[in-house]
């Protein structure tokens, strides 16, 4: 009987010690796994400075986008005015040139315009 209880008192004693080993936690890492997590944080602060710099450049994308937006928005708004004003010309122009054949029908246009100098006025030679 001595020998049930002994076996028992120490099952018990090493279940407990294996208790507050397991719960305290294990420090002990081999070196391969250290190595492992070394290079995971390596990895994860090469990818977070790459990921901050990506970030910037999307925001400097961004800014830039959103200034040529604006310049193309008022070349649009120059473009529309611009083409209205060629229009309007365009109908000015077209209405002058009705009205200017309303005129000229009802005038006879001279058939030859006499580009000779009258005998009496001469150019003043000068002599010396």
């Amino acid at each position: 009987m001595l020998t049930k209880r002994w076996v028992w008192r120490c099952t018990g004693l090493t279940v407990c010690f294996g208790l507050i080993f397991s719960l305290s936690g294990c420090d002990y890492w081999p070196p391969a796994l250290q190595a492992q997590i070394e290079q995971l944080r390596t990895e994860i602060q090469t990818l977070t400075a790459e990921k901050s710099e990506l970030q910037s450049q999307i925001d400097e994308l961004t800014k830039a986008k959103r200034d040529l937006q604006t310049q193309v928005d008022e070349l649009s708004r120059l473009n529309r005015e611009k083409t209205n004003l060629i229009d309007g010309l365009q109908r000015q122009v077209a209405a002058f040139h009705a009205k200017s054949s309303k005129t000229h029908k009802g005038v006879s246009k001279p058939t030859h315009k006499s580009t000779t100098r009258s005998p009496g006025k001469k150019s003043p030679t000068t002599k010396r």
